[in-house]
């Protein structure tokens, strides 16, 4: 943990993403990723200078099956604040409407009622659990189906709801995110949506996979956000976060 930690606080430094006495909410899903960015973000709140707040949002999409008792708990455990945002977001994807592509819509709504319940609680700040793997399979995704070169930024000012996305992770690998899982003893919640492990994503993370024994640096070389030092646009970024 003290790896992903510190890894973590230079990303927050790199892209000033926390302000001192900010209000901090955290995306939680349930899966690993979202659980190791609210114990890191948890325990960095507890000596960062100036100090923040962290709260954990839990969007409830209500799917069957699906136990959120245990997100709950750990926030408790840590002593963070836990929301949770109830909708029908499965049954008017899957039942109603039966898309056969579901995931844009599902995260279209899911930022939707997240953004929401944020201005209801007067936070502007969200930390999302992109970590350095999401920007490299974000990056092949937008070649191989948008035609273009494009990933997500550390930091991004949304001008519509006076919200700002922050991933403090993007410097931490998903495979030490994976190896801390069990060190850390974290209540990884399994989500059973149908089109789990059958996105693009996956493809896309199965070719890197693939590749990798060819291609040792293939991470490296398509990933120049996520380089060990900040890219030759952070200043840029620092003084005008983009806008989405």
């Amino acid at each position: 943990m003290q790896k992903i930690l510190s890894l973590l606080r230079r990303c927050v430094e790199d892209y000033d993403m926390i302000a001192p006495g900010e209000r901090v909410a955290v995306g939680v899903s349930g899966g690993k990723d979202s659980l190791v960015l609210l114990a890191a973000l948890a325990r960095l709140a507890q000596f960062y200078p100036g100090g923040f707040s962290v709260e954990a949002f839990t969007v409830d999409m209500g799917t069957p099956g699906m136990d959120l008792s245990p997100l709950a708990d750990y926030c408790r455990e840590l002593g963070v604040p836990f929301h949770r945002i109830p909708t029908q977001m499965y049954h008017v994807i899957f039942e109603t409407r039966r898309e056969k592509n579901p995931c844009a819509l599902c995260a279209k709504m899911r930022r939707g009622s997240l953004h929401t319940a944020l201005l209801e609680a007067g936070i502007h700040k969200v930390a999302l659990g992109h970590h350095y793997d999401d920007a490299v399979e974000t990056f092949f995704l937008s070649l191989f189906y948008e035609s273009r070169l494009s990933c997500f930024h550390p930091v991004t000012y949304l001008d519509r709801t006076d919200i700002t996305q922050i991933r403090p992770l993007l410097y931490v690998s998903e495979a030490m995110i994976r190896e801390a899982v069990p060190r850390l003893q974290l209540p990884v919640v399994h989500n059973p949506c149908p089109a789990d492990g059958h996105t693009k994503r996956q493809e896309v993370k199965t070719l890197i996979a693939s590749l990798e024994p060819q291609y040792p640096k293939l991470k490296e070389s398509s990933s120049p956000l996520c380089s060990a030092s900040p890219p030759h646009w952070a200043p840029e970024l620092r003084r005008r976060p983009p806008t989405e």
